[in-house]
């Protein structure tokens, strides 16, 4: 990918992106010849901008779509299911309960808070004990058998306290990039370089 190789110092091959914008804009790649900024870089640029929160939204898109699979607060059944995670996480289970987190959290993820609901889902799983989130997983396998998932008990459960605790993982690990610099990324290939 263009990203990957530019970022290690070499020069990109035209990509996808860099044919578009020259075909668009009707502009060479080094145009403009005395400028800093020519169209190859804006095309690199707006390719690493894209993966970056392509792959932050990809993620918490992902973590939304394991709470959808669970009983929504306000009815019913999510009452008794919400209930039941406090009692099987214990303090621990503040951490996502729909009275602490809710849909304002939901929401500032579609508003650009990457990492508000991954922070939760790791707090959640670090406090808990290990009889704690087995009595989770039960808890969580147990309405994911009466749907269409087809895992049953606590292994569908701890299947997905898993795949949340690495979904949150890749929100928070791809959040760090926002405070990386040229010279730290240019530090770390000059690292390896030399081991």
């Amino acid at each position: 990918m263009i990203v990957n190789r530019y970022v290690g110092g070499e020069q990109p091959d035209d990509d996808e992106l860099e044919q578009h914008l020259t075909r668009e804009l009707n502009t060479p790649l080094g145009w403009p010849e005395d400028g800093g900024l020519t169209v190859r870089h804006v095309a690199t640029i707006a390719a690493a901008a894209t993966c970056d929160t392509a792959y932050s939204q990809a993620a918490n898109g992902h973590l939304i779509d394991l709470f959808a699979a669970l009983p929504l607060p306000g009815t019913a059944e999510g009452q008794g299911f919400w209930a039941r995670i406090r009692d099987a996480g214990g303090s621990a289970a503040l951490s996502i309960d729909p009275a602490n987190m809710g849909g304002p959290f939901f929401d500032r993820v579609r508003d650009g808070n990457e990492s508000g609901i991954a922070f939760r889902i790791l707090s959640f799983l670090e406090k808990l004990s290990s009889d704690q989130r087995d009595a989770t997983a039960d808890v969580i396998g147990s309405v994911l058998d009466r749907g269409t998932i087809g895992v049953s008990g606590r292994y569908g459960g701890e299947l997905w306290l898993r795949d949340a605790e690495m979904s949150a993982w890749r929100v928070v690990l791809a959040g760090r990039r926002e405070f990386e610099t040229s010279p730290d990324r240019k530090r770390f290939f000059d690292a390896w370089r030399q081991a």
